[in-house]
């Protein structure tokens, strides 16, 4: 029988805990809705409602991509583009709010036993050797993105968004033969695709990890860490570039997706991973072509 590549179904943390984490969630959903409540009108130009739905959205795609090592941007991107956000103004406020998290995760992961980073030399060997590639895949990325139009960056990323979802589908439930030296094209292909969609990290590096040899659970949280360095990498890359942060639209991303990450860390044991990677896998598909579609002409 075929192998999935991520198998978290392992024995979950006490019940009290997930159940402490859960009320915890709920308190901090609660403070913020009061503070963006309390936002200026510049900061909140759409209004409250619509910044709670942004939150909402970037919470469940945060809990896959903690959960998984995977899904975040991949799946909230072409969401942004189909309610009328452009791609300057999406990846920029996607790598800030994945920046946060990712370390937040990599400390969570640490936390609930899913990886030990004082003592596990190939989690750190991993993470080193990630972070390296990064530099020169998100810098091209940001230099591509910067130099097309809208329309080209928009189909780019939906092709990107398509590809990365047939290679989860591709991939739920069987192992991948796996060459230690297409680690190094692993890694500067996933941080390229970070820095031009803010998306198709996770699944590129955490299959890749995982074929090689690197514990699920360790993978999942190296991921995590590795991605939010890409995050930092692309985000300034297009700073220096001259692009701005759109703040109206990164903050209510980053406050939701990390009110996730507790919660996600928490589900690791718990979660079945092969289904969660076909659900993944078919929601992004679909979104990559309703992105693509409303580029078609009328």
């Amino acid at each position: 029988m075929a192998m999935p590549i991520l198998d978290l179904a392992v024995p979950p943390l006490a019940a009290s805990a997930l159940v402490r984490r859960v009320l915890l969630l709920a308190v901090a959903a609660m403070l913020l809705a009061a503070l963006l409540s309390l936002a200026p009108r510049w900061l909140m130009p759409w209004g409250v409602p619509a910044a709670l739905a942004l939150a909402l959205g970037a919470f469940f795609a945060e809990y896959v991509d903690s959960s998984l090592g995977m899904g975040y941007g991949t799946t909230l991107t072409p969401v942004l583009l189909i309610v009328g956000f452009s791609p300057l103004e999406i990846v920029p406020a996607v790598l800030l709010s994945e920046l946060v998290t990712g370390l937040t995760a990599g400390l969570m992961h640490h936390r609930d036993g899913n990886v030990d980073w004082r003592r596990d030399r190939a989690a750190r060997q991993s993470l080193a050797w990630l972070v390296s590639l990064t530099v020169l895949g998100a810098l091209g990325a940001v230099w591509l993105a910067v130099s097309i139009s809208k329309v080209w960056s928009t189909r780019i990323i939906a092709g990107i968004v398509i590809s990365m979802a047939l290679v989860i589908l591709a991939t739920r439930n069987r192992r991948l033969p796996y060459r230690p030296r297409a680690l190094i094209g692993i890694g500067t292909l996933a941080a390229f695709n970070k820095g031009l969609s803010g998306g198709g990290y996770g699944p590129l590096v955490t299959a890749g990890q995982v074929v090689s040899g690197i514990d699920a659970k360790t993978a999942v949280a190296v991921t995590s860490v590795a991605e939010a360095f890409t995050c930092l990498v692309g985000l300034v890359g297009y700073l220096v570039a001259g692009k701005t942060l759109l703040l109206a639209l990164a903050l209510p991303l980053s406050l939701g997706a990390l009110l996730s990450v507790p919660l996600a860390t928490a589900s690791v044991r718990r979660v079945s991973e092969p289904r969660m990677r076909a659900i993944v896998g078919v929601a992004t598909l679909l979104l990559g072509l309703v992105a693509l579609l409303r580029l078609a002409p009328a």
